[in-house]
């Protein structure tokens, strides 16, 4: 992705979070030098801040998604049972906008529809050996209620609603009649290692520096905060 198609879309990502009066924490907004000014440690160790991706396939309206991690614990701390255990970030679906079938290792996570359109997610039971069952059906709680679909059934979350999903469970989701935002909140995230794509994809963009960034993203901080 250029960078400059990276900087409109966090403009535009921030005007849509404020549109549903969601406002974000200050260091959100610093430019590079600030940020690498002020105390960032733990910001960039639990990967705080925005993300932009098109999984590496440039293709950012069919497949992409736009996300801000408002806080995060340590692996450390999970692993231990005790200390900060969770997670939340906020995200921007677009309309008919992929975010591709994937699973998770160890993140058990709650999708919430905040606001906008519908939220659809395609669900599949993971197999023995972790890949995709395509025959066996899937239960997830949604809102304090089991529901079981088929393999491969499609469940569209209105403002509002929401599902738990557990690891294993094959998921991928779009804004169904617009765009939607929406809410995460999950167990410890670690998106270097704890995400399993049923795509040979990436889970961050390759960077085309066609003008200085507006803010990082959580995958720059390794290369501009030292």
């Amino acid at each position: 992705m250029k960078r400059s198609a990276v900087n409109s879309l966090i403009r535009e990502g921030d005007a849509f979070l404020r549109s549903f009066g969601v406002h974000l924490p200050p260091f959100a907004y610093w430019p590079p030098a600030e940020m690498a000014a002020r105390d960032h440690a733990m910001i960039a160790a639990r990967g705080l801040g925005w993300d932009v991706t098109d999984y590496g396939q440039g293709r950012f309206g069919e497949l992409g998604l736009l996300l801000f991690t408002l806080r995060n614990g340590r692996k450390e701390d999970l692993a231990a049972g005790s200390g900060m255990l969770y997670a939340e970030k906020m995200l921007i679906s677009r309309r008919d906008q992929l975010s591709p079938m994937h699973r998770h290792i160890g993140k058990a996570e709650d999708i919430i529809n905040r606001g906008g359109a519908s939220l659809v997610l395609e669900l599949f039971a993971s197999a023995p050996d972790g890949s995709i069952c395509r025959h066996s059906e899937v239960s997830v709680p949604c809102d304090g209620q089991i529901r079981t679909l088929p393999a491969g059934g499609r469940l569209a979350l209105a403002p509002g609603e929401s599902v738990t999903l557990l690891p294993g469970v094959w998921h991928a989701f779009w804004g169904e009649g617009g765009d939607v935002l929406i809410g995460e909140v999950s167990t410890v995230n670690d998106d270097a290692t704890d995400n399993v794509f049923e795509m040979d994809i990436g889970r961050f963009s390759q960077i085309e520096e066609d003008e200085p960034p507006l803010h990082l993203l959580v995958s720059d901080y390794p290369a501009w905060l030292r």
